[in-house]
């Protein structure tokens, strides 16, 4: 019962962003507007919602310091958000988001053992890549309001995961496989897709 309740919570934080569309622009945009719009945008894809959700479970799964990879993936989240809000044209950040899901889903499926510093510079990686694309789509005149909000509801989805790699820990191994090969697919599928 404990671990439904544990599981049960964060993802019914998820509920309300899942029902948005990516919303806005720039114009007439004030402070809450662009730290609610940071906020959902992490939600609102399924590419995006998958991999964060992938990190967590991940990290829960194959590493020891669990809150490494989260932590890490968004900081660089907050990076490539900059980098974004620059509208500098960053050539293959789909087929990246795309591979991002195929390698984490991989990952989760067959709870791959790395090393910090490579499990660290893979999450930042794809990270980054996940940051530019949400920063050239949110306000880039409220970059803080607007990051902060996507730093929330990243580590949200983080969290998520994390519950659901724990739940997955204390059970059989195949609940992992099972959804690590369905993200790995999901990103096969874009990945095709985009190239």
């Amino acid at each position: 019962m404990k671990t439904r309740i544990w599981i049960s919570i964060p993802l019914m934080a998820l509920l309300p962003g899942l029902a948005l569309a990516h919303i806005g622009s720039d114009a007439g945009i004030h402070h809450g507007t662009a730290f609610f719009m940071g906020f959902v945008h992490p939600f609102t894809g399924l590419d995006h919602f998958a991999a964060m959700l992938a990190v967590g479970i991940w990290s829960v799964l194959a590493t020891r310091q669990v809150w490494a990879m989260p932590f890490a993936f968004a900081g660089l989240l907050l990076v490539g958000g900059l980098i974004g809000f620059t509208g500098v044209a960053v050539p293959v950040v789909e087929p990246m988001i795309a591979a991002s899901l195929l390698v984490l889903g991989l990952m989760v499926c067959a709870r791959v053992r790395l090393a910090l510093p490579w499990g660290l510079a893979v999450v930042g990686l794809f990270a980054l890549f996940h940051g530019i694309a949400h920063g050239s789509e949110l306000p880039a005149a409220q970059a803080v309001a607007a990051l902060s909000g996507m730093a929330l509801g990243t580590m949200i989805l983080h969290i998520a995961g994390m519950a659901i790699g724990a739940f997955f820990k204390a059970r059989s191994a195949w609940y992992a496989r099972v959804l690590g090969g369905g993200i790995a697919l999901l990103g096969a599928g874009y990945l095709a897709g985009v190239l």
